[in-house]
């Protein structure tokens, strides 16, 4: 099993988390961005830089990806598209994606994306709470812990 960061949206604390836990239990790592990112050193975490464009990063992941490995993305295509291929993702707030709960993501994304083309204020997600990073790491942990071979 390897995991896969949507690196250019992931926010740092999340990217701490990874790193501990990539280090501890020895798992591939892999942030994938369309900028430079400074890593750690260890054997276990890599960056790759893809060049700029829309969903270059995604697209980038989801082929490199295998079945079993675990995706951190936000975006809701790509979760669709990794779990479509037989993995699994996990947003950066610690919820889990998956084959029942991804069709509502993606009709509530779309919802809400014609909403905002026509014109109407939607917002932005609330800040990253520490309640976020502690869902996050709890099910992190949990997964690695099921998962590991």
């Amino acid at each position: 099993m390897k995991i896969w960061v949507d690196a250019d949206a992931c926010p740092n604390v999340i990217k701490e988390i990874l790193y501990r836990a990539a280090k501890r239990l020895q798992i591939p790592l892999t942030l994938v961005a369309n900028a430079p990112l400074q890593i750690p050193a260890s054997p276990y975490i890599e960056s790759v830089q893809v060049r700029s464009g829309l969903d270059v990063a995604d697209n980038y992941i989801v082929q490199q990806m295998a079945t079993g490995d675990l995706v951190i993305t936000a975006d809701i295509p790509l979760a669709a598209n990794a779990i479509e291929k037989g993995g699994y993702a996990l947003n950066p707030r610690g919820e889990f994606y998956d084959r029942r709960n991804i069709r509502e993501r993606l009709s509530m994304r779309d919802f809400m994306e014609s909403l905002r083309s026509s014109g109407v204020e939607t917002g932005g997600p609330p800040a990253m709470s520490s309640r976020d990073r502690e869902t996050f790491a709890n099910q992190l942990d949990r997964f690695l812990t099921k998962h590991q071979s």
